[in-house]
C-alpha cells in the first residue's frame, strides 16, 4: 500500500478556516438575504419576472378615480413592497413581509366581498434563475471554493 502524507502548515490553515467558515455562516446568510431582498425589489420594479398578469380594466378604472394609475401592479400605495424585510441567523436567510394582504397577491386567490373578486398570482417573493446564480456564486466566494 502506498501511503502519502502531507504535512503542510499552510493547508492545516486553510482548512481550519473553511471549517470556521462553515460553522458560523452569519456573514454568508446576511449576505443571503441581502440578495434575495434586492429580488424581490426587482420583482416590483419589473412588475415581476416574468411579468405578472396585468390588472383588469375595472381595477384600472377604481385606481384612475382614487388617483393610483398610471402607476405600477402591486404598488397603489407602496406599502407591500415597503413591507418587505429580511433576517437572517446563523441557519437561514428570510425574505418575507407581515401585511395582511400579502398571501392573496402572491398566490392569488378570492377576495372582496363574498368572495366574489378574482385575484390572479403575482408572485412577488420569487427567484429567478439568475438570482440563484447569484446566491451560489456568494456561497462559493465565502467559502473560497471559486
Amino acid at each position: 500500500m502506498i501511503t502519502i502524507k502531507i504535512d503542510s502548515e499552510q493547508l492545516q490553515k486553510e482548512l481550519t478556516a473553511l471549517i470556521q467558515k462553515a460553522v458560523d455562516r452569519r456573514p454568508l446568510m446576511k449576505n443571503i438575504a441581502g440578495i434575495m431582498h434586492n429580488a424581490v425589489e426587482e420583482n416590483f420594479a419589473q412588475e415581476g419576472r416574468p411579468k405578472w398578469v396585468p390588472l383588469g380594466q375595472k381595477t384600472i378604472i377604481a385606481r384612475q378615480k382614487k388617483g393610483y394609475w398610471p402607476g405600477q401592479i402591486l404598488q397603489q400605495t407602496g406599502r407591500l413592497a415597503a413591507s418587505i424585510t429580511q433576517y437572517a441567523d446563523n441557519d437561514q436567510a428570510v425574505v418575507g413581509t407581515n401585511a395582511v394582504y400579502a398571501a392573496i397577491h402572491q398566490f392569488g386567490g378570492k377576495a372582496g366581498r363574498g368572495g366574489k373578486v378574482n385575484i390572479p398570482a403575482r408572485p412577488y417573493l420569487q427567484l429567478t434563475d439568475e438570482d440563484m446564480e447569484e446566491i451560489l456564486k456568494a456561497v462559493k466566494e465565502y467559502l473560497k471554493l471559486e
